[in-house]
């Protein structure tokens, strides 16, 4: 047996697609582009890459994108400053702090002085709030993407036994809380818990996002089982996932591959975050099966 290739870049280039063919009748009706600012404090390479293909798959999807690149040693109050502004103008639908900011800066501050709904990745407690109760809200970018590719493996997931391996606020518990609202039966594991690989041999559906290369091995998995694999991790040998892709893929019945598979959905969702925030800001119908 050999696990079916889950192709995260299709989709998401679907997905790109379907936001783009929005975006047009968004900005006839509201006399504007949707707009997506980007805020990038120093100069941390992993993240200046990403967010540059962040412009430009917003410029692509016929967006307006902000970018505000800032110098490591900027004080808390002038990045606060920046997002209070952000918040008040009226071109801006989405903004995005780039995380990690350097250490002398409270992140958390930064990230609860955003506009609920402005905070198109999701990280605001009001909005981690919504979806632990069912709200309508923005749900981070990378497990709503994950949701998207269970959805369409498997139709629906109701009755599905899932396991997220972390419990971050970013992957871990958003991505949790989607799936119990898909009516899947979920546990939430970790690095520490014990006899993790009975927790994840006992499910249909695992979800691995603890930061750990290869945790997660081959015959930890359920046969025929679904696997996200979430971890980008660099190693000697190039990018590796939190699941030992070769082992896990003999046994189960579809796997995203790292790179390939979530992290192209990521900027994919992050667009249609802001699309759907642009059409409730402004009045604008925004069908938002399509995406």
């Amino acid at each position: 047996m050999s696990a079916t290739i889950i192709d995260g870049k299709a989709y998401a280039a679907g997905l790109r697609a379907r936001i783009a063919t929005q975006v047009e009748p968004f900005k006839a009706a509201a006399g504007r582009a949707p707009g997506l600012a980007v805020v990038l404090v120093g100069e941390d390479a992993a993240s200046s890459v990403y967010v540059r293909s962040k412009g430009r798959a917003t410029r692509e999807a016929g967006m307006e994108s902000f970018e505000h690149r800032l110098s490591a040693d900027i004080d808390q109050a002038t990045l606060m400053a920046l997002v209070a502004a952000l918040n008040a103008d009226p071109a801006v639908d989405g903004i995005l702090v780039q995380l990690p900011l350097p250490a002398h800066l409270d992140a958390q501050a930064v990230i609860q002085a955003i506009d609920p709904d402005k905070d198109v990745d999701g990280f605001h407690p009001v909005n981690a709030g919504r979806l632990a109760t069912g709200l309508p809200g923005f749900v981070p970018c990378t497990p709503l993407g994950c949701l998207m590719l269970l959805r369409d493996v498997h139709g629906t997931l109701a009755g599905l036994d899932a396991v997220v391996v972390g419990r971050s606020n970013i992957v871990g518990k958003p991505m949790a809380q989607l799936l119990l609202q898909e009516s899947c039966t979920v546990t939430i594991a970790h690095s520490r818990t014990r006899d993790l690989p009975a927790k994840v041999r006992a499910a249909d559906i695992v979800v691995a996002a603890v930061g750990i290369p290869k945790l997660i091995e081959g015959g930890w998995i359920k046969p025929g089982a679904t696997v996200i694999d979430v971890g980008i991790n660099r190693t000697e040998t190039g990018l590796v996932g939190d699941v030992d892709f070769e082992g896990a893929r003999a046994v189960a019945g579809a796997i995203t591959p790292v790179p390939g598979g979530v992290g192209p959905m990521t900027i994919a969702v992050l667009l249609r975050n802001t699309l759907v925030s642009a059409g409730r800001r402004m009045g604008v119908s925004i069908d938002e099966t399509l995406l």
